[in-house]
């Protein structure tokens, strides 16, 4: 019998406390259960709670967008995520999942789950309780253009229609956060779109893999001659870098271990080679790692050809070109290109309309925010972030640190902010530590030549730019990872947390040419190392401290870190 209760609080509001009496009244009444339609209450005040929250966007589904969704308390604000991909994929493991090692379901996660959709049913009582679960929306579907002054973003779903017939929708936002990533940059060479196999999404290793069996059945069929066969079975990676160099990697040891079994009779044909442009393979690791990568693969039979750019692909050869012995040309069975990342043209737009055209992705300050934008801020692969530098603010550095006015500074005086430079400028205790100095003094001291009493020294403006010269030397871009995205995502969901706290009590650095303090400190990326599995249980790890390691013991290594 199926109870339909009333539970009102007293003054006429469902409580959070009485709908959890009225789910488990159902439940033992039923065995189960049952949301009504009616179960969001008719009740004013709530309406008016939800009218009055920001309204945010969110664009996309990957690491950035991910990372950004798990840490956000989303009842402070009315969001709707939109992305084409109702699930978030575990790229690092892309590659295992081409050769079957690992299989797609253990790499994918329905968005909906992380962000709160579709629980189990025992974790009704808690959205019940929290009524966190009604207030954040998904749309599967792609942002095709931005409208970065009426705040709007323009949307189409490919999975169905509206009244016109489009698919086609607008919506408006207060906050958007752009972390749509980036898409294959082919740089223009003809014929890479129309016949190489790409490996970011969770598709594309599954193509691979239908593929590669693809290759060796053709190559098994009775009326083909030995050249047939051996360009069937010819793979082909474009592009040294990690990707690159874990598919070849899987690639191997899938032939080795599995399809030399299968296929006995043409095993000894099959032939994979890595084309990297650069004068090494895994050039973003330290150079003994790249050594040693390059060294395994020459022993497994990888032919790895370095300082050669693919200028051209048709569908049975891949032409290229080497400074040293010009064009050449070979046939191969299966192209797989993984040689970089290019620019989605909804950011291009975007860029366009802000003034970055010049740029590669969008540009963002320390706080991710887009330059140039109000309220839009760009986290992962899709933007960059510019980095304020030391010269830039030098004058103000200097009167701000002049407290007396007197037009020299004493160490005291730059002790005093030093502390707040670092985080406004996180290149000068980089600089420092590259120098083996222990604090500013030091720079100082070294400037002036070194046999100056620390308790003497002062200096004027043009002693302080002599002294920070060098500092911003240590700026560098941060690498296009998964790394970076996740903490790009956690940093801003745990600012937009603390916005309305941090607008009375900031946390940020001082300011120089305003009074107060900046909102939030500013994003500094920590680097945690990075892993390259070379196959046959072998795998190269970089740990921060200059540490290395390579062989079978950073394989487990790496087993641990993405176990699950």
């Amino acid at each position: 019998m199926r109870m339909r209760l009333s539970a009102y609080s007293f003054d006429g509001a469902a409580s959070p406390f009485s709908r959890l009496v009225l789910a488990l009244a159902a439940a033992a009444s039923s065995g189960g259960i049952v949301a009504y339609a009616g179960s969001k209450f008719d009740n004013t005040a709530e309406q008016t709670q939800v009218a009055q929250k920001k309204k945010m966007v969110v664009l996309g589904t990957g690491w950035a967008g991910t990372a950004f969704l798990k840490n956000l308390d989303y009842s402070l604000y009315d969001v709707k995520v939109i992305s084409p991909r109702n699930y978030f994929t575990f790229t690092p493991l892309l590659p295992s999942v081409t050769c079957g090692t690992v299989e797609p379901r253990s790499i994918v996660e329905p968005i909906r789950k992380i962000i709160g959709k579709n629980k189990l049913l025992f974790n009704w009582f808690f959205i019940l309780l929290s009524q966190k679960g009604e207030e954040i929306d998904y749309w599967e579907a792609d942002c095709y253009k931005i409208n970065t002054v009426g705040k709007k973003v323009l949307c189409r779903s490919k999975i169905g229609t509206n009244l016109d017939g489009t698919g086609e929708f607008v919506v408006d936002y207060d906050y958007l956060v752009i972390a749509v990533g980036a898409q294959v940059n082919t740089f223009n060479t003809p014929g890479v779109m129309e016949h190489c196999h790409f490996l970011k999404e969770i598709e594309d290793a599954r193509r691979i893999r239908r593929s590669v069996i693809d290759c060796f059945e053709k190559a098994s069929l009775p009326y083909l001659d030995e050249e047939e066969r051996k360009k069937n079975l010819h793979f082909v990676i474009v592009g040294g870098g990690p990707t690159g160099v874990e598919f070849a990697a899987e690639l191997h040891d899938f032939v080795a271990e599995d399809l030399t079994k299968l296929y006995p009779a043409i095993q000894d044909l099959v032939k994979i080679s890595v084309i990297q442009s650069g004068e090494h393979i895994l050039t973003m690791f330290d150079q003994r790692i790249a050594e040693f990568a390059e060294a395994k693969f020459q022993r497994d039979g990888i032919d790895v050809r370095t300082g050669y750019r693919v200028v051209k692909i048709s569908d049975n050869s891949i032409t290229m070109k080497c400074k040293s012995t010009g064009e050449t040309s070979e046939p191969y069975g299966m192209a797989v290109w993984s040689a970089g990342v290019g620019t989605r043209p909804v950011i291009v737009d975007v860029m366009k309309q802000i003034g970055q055209e010049n740029r590669r992705v969008l540009t963002t300050d320390e706080w991710l925010r887009v330059c140039g934008c109000d309220g839009i801020y760009a986290i992962g692969d899709c933007a960059t972030i510019s980095q304020r530098k030391v010269m830039e603010d030098i004058s103000a550095i200097f009167k701000f640190a002049d407290k007396d006015n007197s037009g020299t500074l004493t160490v005291k005086e730059i002790q005093d902010i030093f502390e707040d430079l670092c985080i406004r400028y996180p290149q000068l205790e980089l600089y420092l530590k590259s120098k083996h100095m222990s604090d500013i003094a030091d720079l100082i001291r070294d400037a002036k030549g070194g046999d100056v009493e620390k308790g003497s020294m002062q200096l004027d403006i043009d002693e302080l730019k002599i002294a920070l010269a060098h500092v911003d030397s240590q700026v560098k871009s941060l690498p296009a990872t998964a790394q970076v995205a996740a903490q790009q995502g956690q940093y801003l969901a745990q600012c937009f947390n603390s916005m309305r706290d941090c607008e009375e009590h900031p946390t940020g650095p001082l300011r120089l040419r305003d009074s107060g303090r900046h909102r939030f400190r500013p994003f500094q990326y920590k680097h945690f190392g990075q892993f390259a599995p070379l196959g046959g249980e072998q795998a190269a790890a970089e740990l921060p401290g200059d540490w290395i390691s390579i062989g079978h013991g950073s394989q487990w290594l790496w087993y641990s870190v993405y176990a699950r």
